[in-house]
């Protein structure tokens, strides 16, 4: 029987260590909480990997394909990301010059506890906190590309208290911006109340750790005392999904994540994550994904070059 990891195809976590100024770092002691970055290719830091930290990534010259976590798709000049803490990414570029680029890639790196500390005490603070839930997932902005480049380039060149105002400006009106996708199979809406949030955060983190055991709405919706019917109605308003498809996206994720990281066969890959047949199994991972789960792993393979 084939083990579950035969090989290691989990994304390297960058540390401060690895963060050399010869490759765009900043240094260390001159970024504070924020870190900007730009480099061009070739150079070591495209390659598949995560870190503490979240990123917005711009990318200013070259077209190929965009990975992050489960997520492959095409980029273009101006495609900008925000990427979470210890979300995978990369940027593989298909069409570089032979002599290479100076400027592909605008970055800039901020740390998650200082500002969800700073919430607790300055209300203002506290509307940037959908974004950083959503960023859990990686989000693709439209139509701002123009308005980071500045943003970021003045980000660049500034220095303390001026530096932290010109993100904040930024990042408020990235919060506002309506015109954006996630790039996760699943989404959750935000609630005005915490009682709300709590109890259906609940329910996806129950939904997360068994989405791979068999069950059914109604004995999910007898744990938060609930009708299925009105369980039903309030689960499709907390995440955008029904009950099912819901589900059914948790376990392609998870199915993803294993085609990626291991050798496991299809078939196999298919019960791992708690379908019961595998022409169920593929016709769903088509559905979401738009691939057959073969064709995604071939693809998933061209996020390490």
């Amino acid at each position: 029987m084939a083990s579950l990891r035969q090989r290691t195809r989990e994304p390297e976590l960058e540390h401060d260590l690895g963060r050399d100024p010869m490759l765009g770092y900043e240094p260390r002691e001159s970024h504070g909480s924020l870190r900007y970055l730009e480099h061009g290719i070739p150079t070591p830091l495209v390659r598949w990997h995560q870190h503490e930290e979240y990123e917005l990534h711009l990318i200013v010259q070259t077209r190929g394909k965009l990975f992050v976590g489960d997520y492959i798709g095409h980029f273009e000049p101006g495609n900008l990301v925000l990427t979470g803490p210890r979300l995978p990414h990369n940027w593989i570029s298909s069409d570089p010059p032979a002599e290479g680029v100076l400027l592909r890639d605008m970055v800039l790196q901020f740390t998650d506890a200082p500002l969800r500390r700073a919430s607790a005490e300055i209300g203002e603070l506290q509307g940037l906190l959908p974004l950083l839930e959503r960023a859990r997932h990686g989000i693709e902005f439209f139509g701002v590309s123009e308005l980071a480049r500045e943003a970021l380039t003045r980000i660049k060149n500034s220095h303390g208290l001026a530096r932290f105002g010109e993100f904040l400006m930024f990042v408020d009106r990235l919060a506002s911006c309506t015109d954006y996708r996630l790039l996760s199979t699943v989404q959750m809406q935000s609630f005005d109340d915490d009682a709300s949030l709590d109890q259906i955060s609940g329910i996806v983190a129950f939904l997360t750790e068994h989405s791979a055991e068999q069950f059914t709405m109604a004995e999910v919706s007898a744990r938060v005392n609930m009708s299925e019917s009105q369980f039903s109605r309030y689960f499709r308003r907390a995440t955008g999904n029904t009950f099912t498809d819901f589900v059914n996206h948790l376990r392609i994720n998870r199915a993803c994540q294993l085609l990626m990281e291991t050798d496991r066969y299809v078939s196999n890959v298919c019960y791992d994550v708690g379908f019961n047949n595998v022409a169920n199994f593929n016709r769903r991972f088509l559905q979401i994904k738009g691939m057959t789960p073969k064709d995604f792993r071939k693809q998933a393979e061209g996020r390490f070059k």
